[in-house]
């Protein structure tokens, strides 16, 4: 086990590496031969070498758990995020591989290490398996959704790139189109502000522990693991020296998610407020730099053909190995529950845009908001439903 979680974190490194040669690849001067042609520069040959290097040390720690604790490592929010991660970065590995695209490292890869490093916020142990997924369908359905939505990250990736390619960035009035790609830059820096802030309050050991009434009526105890900002119901601070909340919750909300929540989108806020006051810039207009040689049409392509890739695979996993587990499981195909309403939505979205892209008109921009939007799906699914909404699914 442990020897995965090392495997692990020097496979994050190489891929921080990676996205720094690609910045460098896309930023840096052209290199000339002997006869003072222009032949472009080799790094990113560096950091495609190195993105492998990475794919290899995180293919090596989902081995060494998988041997270790004796089925997939996907059952719990940090496994199943770091498998979703290393996915994404196996699919920009076969995808650099045939458009050498070395602006899409610089894209793909930070959403790497993020879905990485969100990972860590959740609790890393070993977990025994719930009897519903003591069976080889974990494996079968899990893996090819986990495999399916990787590869639909890089149409988010490619329609992210396309946006900041194409649209002005730089006028003074603010439009949808504008807002848009500024509320993209806002949830990366949200997530990015959210994995530091967690892991800085986790090393200093912070807890605040609460006695309260919860929905039941009944005495309970939790604990937060940041500064409450809201409190239980009819909360009790048990611990020292810690800050007493600044409101009080009724019992029918969980305390401990919304405070997180505003947690996350608080730190968010104040570190995108921050960097545009010190640049003075919308933050899109610090990346449009990486994209200006980019060409619109092959990231449009990119973000179409992984969709194309990406939804009979999820079709397969998420739904039609999903429907017999259920079967097995629980004596019926579908049941409602919220993970299944969910993938239902995700698999209807990709089916509208892929019917869609047949009329010319909904090519281009309008498909680069649609895989963005793609992507929102599948993290509210992803984070949102298996946090917040209870159902038959809340174990993973």
């Amino acid at each position: 086990m442990s020897l995965s979680m090392i495997l692990l974190t020097i496979a994050f490194f190489f891929y921080l590496v990676a996205t720094v040669l690609y910045a460098v690849s896309v930023t840096g001067r052209k290199w000339r031969n002997k006869e003072g042609r222009v032949t472009g520069n080799n790094w990113g040959l560096f950091g495609y070498i190195t993105a492998i290097g990475g794919l290899v040390f995180a293919l090596g720690y989902f081995v060494t758990r998988w041997i270790t604790v004796g089925f997939a490592p996907v059952s719990n929010m940090f496994e199943y995020l770091t498998f979703f991660g290393i996915t994404l970065s196996l699919a920009f590995v076969i995808i650099y591989g045939i458009y050498r695209s070395n602006v899409l490292g610089v894209i793909t890869l930070p959403v790497v290490m993020l879905m990485i490093g969100y990972a860590t916020v959740f609790v890393t142990d070993y977990q025994p398996l719930q009897p519903a997924l003591q069976t080889y369908w974990l494996e079968i359905h899990v893996l090819t959704t986990g495999l399916a939505q990787g590869i639909l990250a890089v149409s988010f990736g490619a329609g992210v790139i396309y946006l900041l390619r194409t649209i002005d960035l730089k006028g003074k009035k603010m439009t949808k189109r504008t807002f848009g790609v500024e509320f993209i830059m806002y949830t990366f820096m949200t997530l990015f502000a959210f994995i530091v802030l967690t892991n800085a309050f986790n090393a200093f050991g912070y807890e605040a522990q609460f006695a309260y009434v919860n929905e039941f009526e009944e005495p309970a105890e939790i604990i937060y693991d940041l500064p409450p900002i809201f409190g239980p119901n009819e909360g009790e601070l048990l611990s020292s020296d810690r800050m007493e909340p600044w409101f009080e919750m009724p019992d029918w909300i969980d305390s401990d998610s919304l405070n997180t929540t505003a947690w996350a989108f608080g730190s968010g806020l104040v570190l995108f407020g921050a960097v545009r006051l010190i640049t003075r810039r919308r933050i899109g207009t610090l990346l449009q730099p990486f994209v200006k040689r980019v060409n619109p049409d092959l990231m449009d392509e990119i973000s179409y053909r992984a969709i194309a890739i990406g939804f009979p695979l999820f079709a397969l996993g998420g739904l039609v190995f999903a429907m017999i587990w259920a079967q097995i499981a629980w004596t019926r195909f579908w049941g409602w529950d919220p993970k299944e309403v969910w993938a239902l939505i995700t698999f209807l979205f990709y089916a509208a845009y892929l019917h869609l892209r047949l009329n010319r008109s909904w090519q281009g921009e309008p498909s680069a908001w649609l895989a963005v939007v793609g992507f929102a799906i599948i993290m509210i699914n992803l984070i949102f439903v298996n946090l917040v909404i209870a159902g038959l699914h809340s174990y993973a």
